[in-house]
């Protein structure tokens, strides 16, 4: 059996959800705010976590490597101390973003988090063991120390690559959008400060009158892939309903998380009652797709499909 076939039963394994649940709760104990917002990494565009444990992990690698050597011993020491304290803070961020995503995640982060703090005991001991000169130790426990991070690291590579834990989920609805006008529906179809749902082709969007303006954007939320129409608009803003990402109408940048990537916008006019989209000129530089770029697209492509029902 193959590696990732056994984390597709940690993925299924039911049993992990009391504790998911336990640690939830207590995670979920942090409020809402700015201080979450920088957890999750939304200032920087992308979640801080993978950032973040760069720094514990590159000192305990580097501590291994000068474990080799003979005469380096404070300086292994003041390393791991280094990684002890950077992985604090790097938990923290990993928290608020396992604590705001789906059940298979969750069962998966659950390891994840008991491998990476299994870690950083071996660490702490091995930190004691150095302290009091027993220096191998320090160098046997730190080896297993960094095993430990090894196991971890391979769980959150899956969470985050196989599983798509922290990867914006709406991007690509850029390149498939087509770069002509389309119409999606009479202005009078569209109700002031209520969400509709729109399809373009086999895109799903939102759409929202709001202001004598017409917003419409990808449904499918960046974070984890929530339906905006069944959101909620307030204050030029649409909140999803799964995990409380909030993006700005007007260009679909973040207000608040846990999403860190802005929501794809597209561009809309009005003309004579007829709202019309079409991919924004930012994404210019996207190639088309292939029937559209050899000229020879089907009627359907010419004419995509529009079908609306509120949220």
């Amino acid at each position: 059996m193959r590696l990732g076939e056994r984390i597709h039963r940690i993925e299924r394994a039911k049993g992990l959800d009391r504790v998911a649940g336990a640690m939830k709760r207590v995670v979920d104990a942090v409020p809402e705010g700015r201080f979450r917002d920088v957890l999750h990494g939304v200032q920087l565009g992308h979640p801080m976590h993978p950032l973040m444990v760069q720094v514990p992990i590159g000192a305990w690698l580097s501590a291994a490597v000068l474990d080799c050597f003979p005469g380096t011993e404070r300086s292994a020491r003041r390393l791991v101390n280094t990684g002890i304290i950077a992985a604090v803070p790097a938990m923290a961020a990993g928290a608020a973003d396992w604590s705001r995503q789906h059940e298979r995640h969750q069962r998966v982060g659950v390891v994840h988090a008991a491998a990476n703090n299994v870690a950083l005991m071996l660490y702490g001991a091995s930190s004691m063991a150095r302290s009091r000169g027993r220096h191998g130790w320090g160098k046997a426990l730190g080896a297993a120390g960094l095993g430990a991070v090894g196991v971890g690291g391979m769980l959150g590579a899956h969470i985050a690559y196989h599983l798509a834990g922290g990867a914006n989920r709406a991007d690509y609805v850029t390149d498939r959008m087509p770069s002509e006008w389309h119409d999606i529906g009479m202005l009078t179809e569209f109700p002031e400060e209520t969400p509709m749902h729109g399809v373009l082709g086999d895109t799903p969007l939102v759409i929202v009158r709001s202001g004598g303006e017409v917003h419409v954007m990808a449904e499918i939320c960046s974070h984890m892939s929530g339906p905006l129409s069944k959101g909620e608009v307030s204050d030029d803003c649409i909140t999803c309903p799964w995990h409380g990402s909030t993006f700005r109408l007007a260009d679909g940048g973040v207000v608040s998380g846990p999403a860190t990537a802005s929501q794809p916008v597209l561009e809309t006019r009005v003309r004579d009652g007829v709202v019309s989209v079409r991919r924004p000129e930012s994404g210019a530089l996207v190639p088309p797709p292939r029937s559209e770029a050899a000229g020879a697209g089907s009627e359907q492509e010419k004419q995509p499909t529009t079908g609306r029902a509120r949220g």
